[in-house]
């Protein structure tokens, strides 16, 4: 039986972590929001500009999410360490850490810049994919950058420090938001430059955030002693491979998901005259989910973050109540966003632009992304327990049979076959998610009870 007073302390350990994740992850998802809002309001009853960012940002994000994932695999690894008060190991994480994820930024940078021919080939309309291309390529080149920042991102997620991220993060999306003023519409002399400029004002503020974090590394005692003896010669073949072990099957699995995501917006594509008012409609009904994802993410990093220190200490009663604490958050979270979604479905498109096939289409597909809320929000903790007890093998599997055998299948079974349209696109995430949640949990039980057994004095 469920009592408050059981898991009182677990929430605000919990929430502690997880509030200035949120910022984090907000922070994140507002370079894109911002690029939507502000490149929508530039073109007007136009939905070309916001159609170009929304195919350039979905062919980008599918590759920087999988480099992302393999971030992540730094948190559980120096967690566990953090817990066991292992200073050298750590530090020598953290360095391999940055060398591995900036050469390994730098070769996808190279690799998605040499494959942009290959966006003529994803079934988009012609002046979409000419207006996306340059600002796909500015994100393209951010993406070393990126990958140096979450370096340190992930090292002090694992350590438990959560605010200096959230700080560099609100200060780099303060500056986009005015690079994006200046470029985008032309201000203060400079270049209107429409789509172009959103993405200059992304690169921009991406290489800030790096900046901020090897600053506030240089300054602190406490974190420069990591670097210390900082060298390219230290690059370990058998660290990265620890590293790659935990964050390889985490990037396929979210590569997985993401694909399912980005999947479903090129098939917003295929729909003939009404492509455009598709893509716009599902960029900014994406945008939406991704904002409320986000938080979602910040419980789940949260919870990696605790998981893994109670894994470290091998306190697996604490362990348990911990992510029983983080469903109990998600859950009421995404209740929240559901209602938010259904609610103010006919508000919110008008943010992003004044297209009336936009916005009606918009507010439909809200509707359908607020069924898939809890769905997310469950498998995404489930996610974040399996990471903090390097459970991680078994989400790849589970991964492509929800989104790849399931999730866009159903999808394109319904919106073409069935024409349902973009509602029946949209409806294919509940059973890809749902599938999701069930195996996942499935899966923590089973590891949870054989972690109890391993620990029990016997």
């Amino acid at each position: 039986m469920y009592r408050f007073a059981t898991y009182k302390t677990q929430y605000k350990a919990n929430l502690r972590l997880a509030l200035p994740v949120v910022l984090t992850q907000l922070g994140q998802i507002l370079t894109q929001f911002a690029d939507n809002v502000m490149v929508g309001r530039y073109g007007g009853d136009d939905p070309t500009p916001l159609a170009a960012v929304s195919f350039g940002g979905a062919v980008f994000f599918i590759v920087f999410i999988a480099a992302v994932g393999i971030a992540l695999g730094l948190t559980p690894l120096v967690g566990e360490l953090y817990a066991q008060g292992d200073r050298r190991r750590s530090g020598d994480l953290l360095q391999n850490a940055i060398v591995f994820y900036t050469l390994l930024g730098i070769g996808l940078g190279l690799a998605q810049w040499i494959a942009t021919p290959l966006l003529y080939r994803l079934g988009q309309p012609v002046d979409v994919v000419d207006m996306a291309i340059p600002y796909y390529r500015l994100l393209v080149v951010s993406m070393p950058f990126l990958m140096l920042f979450f370096a340190f991102k992930q090292f002090l997620e694992g350590v438990g420090n959560t605010k200096v991220e959230m700080t560099v993060t609100i200060i780099a999306n303060i500056a986009n938001i005015g690079f994006n003023w200046l470029f985008i519409y032309g201000n203060l002399g400079f270049r209107e430059m429409g789509a172009v400029g959103a993405g200059m004002g992304t690169l921009l503020s991406r290489i800030i955030a790096p900046i901020l974090m090897i600053g506030y590394f240089c300054s602190r005692d406490r974190y420069r002693s990591y670097l210390a003896g900082f060298s390219l010669r230290n690059l370990s073949r058998r660290t990265v491979r620890k590293l790659l072990g935990i964050g390889l099957p985490i990037s396929l699995q979210m590569f997985l998901e993401a694909s399912a995501f980005v999947g479903t917006g090129l098939m917003m594509g295929w729909f003939g005259d009404t492509a455009k008012v598709a893509m716009s409609a599902n960029q900014i009904a994406t945008t939406l989910g991704n904002c409320a994802f986000m938080i979602v993410m910040s419980i789940g990093a949260a919870t990696t973050i605790r998981v893994s220190h109670c894994y470290g200490a091998r306190a697996i009663g604490e362990l348990s109540l911990a992510a029983k604490a983080s469903y109990h958050l998600v859950l009421a979270w995404n209740a929240v966003a559901a209602l938010v979604f259904i609610s103010l479905r006919h508000w919110i498109p008008t943010l992003f632009t004044t297209n009336a096939e936009v916005i009606a289409l918009t507010s439909q597909l809200l509707v359908f992304s607020a069924l898939y809320q809890l769905s997310d929000g469950i498998q995404n903790v489930s996610i974040g327990i399996l990471r903090g007890i390097q459970d991680v093998k078994v989400i790849m599997p589970i991964a492509l049979v929800s989104y790849w055998l399931l999730n866009l299948p159903v999808g394109y079974l319904l919106g073409f076959e069935l024409g349902m349209g973009p509602a029946g696109l949209f409806l294919g995430f509940t059973f890809g998610l749902s599938s999701a949640a069930v195996l996942l949990i499935r899966r923590i039980r089973r590891s949870v009870r054989a972690l109890h057994a391993a620990t029990e004095p016997k």
